[in-house]
């Protein structure tokens, strides 16, 4: 009987033990915070993440921080306009798969992942955030809505720490084979966080054309095209003209200076601009030549204009 008793009490100790323990655990490991906003307006926004870790200040200390997201085929980042950022140290970020076509539209490209890394915030010691530009990307024409809906959803946030003073109890690990700073100093161990996040979902609003307009933008994108293509000819032949006509009047300078020099006019290899040359100039031209009279011709020399 007393042996029963014990034994029921030694349970009963056991439970609250364990009971006080999972209170502590859940006290400490507090659900982290992630807000995403859309800055700027138009195809080229920036992607603002913010998180709060759930843990003490000692804790997040000296912690790399990086938010883990899924970018629909909608939206892209241009890798050349992220190597630049890099460079001048703006922002850090991994792309899965590194090789992105920029020109590709919506209907003909495919997710990404991206690896962003938050940087401290000066305001709040658990406290990290990152921008990340996105730009949006060409939808087929719509039936009726003028805006193609691209929802992003909320980010995975992964935690690293180099001293390991990490609560194993909190965070699980997670598979991310990136370095823990950003730079080319090889894999670690990342945790998942669990977080609780503002707003399940983002939505980018990008305008579409309407199908019905297809006939109307084709009409005018040719017409522009003739129009474009007419103005860059005329204007090629005018430059032509003025360089021909500035050739041609050095050479009656220097026929008129009775320079010694045999010419030659070739009509093959005249261009056409040439043969619009004022007839007046042309015929000043042959007059000083027959005043000259003919000199002894050695090599005559081909004048090409």
């Amino acid at each position: 009987m007393a042996g029963g008793r014990r034994w029921g009490e030694a349970l009963l100790r056991a439970g609250l033990a364990a009971l006080l323990c999972a209170l502590h655990v859940q006290a400490a490991c507090q659900d982290a915070t992630v807000t995403q906003e859309l800055l700027k307006e138009g195809f080229h926004r920036d992607l603002l993440v913010k998180v709060e870790l759930g843990v003490a200040e000692e804790d997040a200390a000296g912690c790399t921080v990086a938010a883990r997201t899924r970018l629909p085929a909608g939206i892209y980042v241009d890798p050349y306009e992220l190597a630049s950022l890099q460079q001048h140290n703006l922002t850090k970020a991994v792309l899965i798969p590194d090789v992105i076509d920029v020109e590709a539209p919506e209907y003909l490209a495919t997710d990404l992942l991206v690896l962003l890394y938050m940087e401290p915030d000066p305001r709040c010691s658990r406290c990290f955030r990152a921008a990340l530009p996105v730009h949006g990307r060409y939808h087929r024409p719509a039936e009726e809505s003028e805006e193609a809906l691209v929802v992003l959803k909320s980010p995975e946030v992964l935690v690293c720490c180099c001293d390991n003073r990490l609560r194993r109890e909190c965070w699980k690990p997670a598979e991310a084979e990136a370095p823990c700073s950003g730079k080319t100093n090889g894999p670690c161990q990342w945790y998942s966080v669990t977080h609780k996040p503002t707003y399940e979902e983002l939505i980018l609003q990008v305008p579409v054309g309407l199908r019905q307009h297809s006939s109307l933008v084709c009409v005018l994108t040719l017409l522009a095209t003739v129009l474009c293509s007419s103005l860059i000819l005329a204007a090629d032949i005018r430059i032509e003209e003025k360089q021909f006509l500035a050739q041609f009047k050095v050479l009656l300078k220097r026929v008129s200076h009775g320079k010694d020099l045999p010419l030659l006019l070739w009509a093959g290899d005249i261009s056409p601009t040439a043969r619009r040359v004022p007839k007046m100039l042309a015929a000043n031209t042959l007059k000083v030549l027959e005043e000259k009279g003919p000199k002894e011709l050695k090599e005559p020399e081909k004048v090409f204009l």
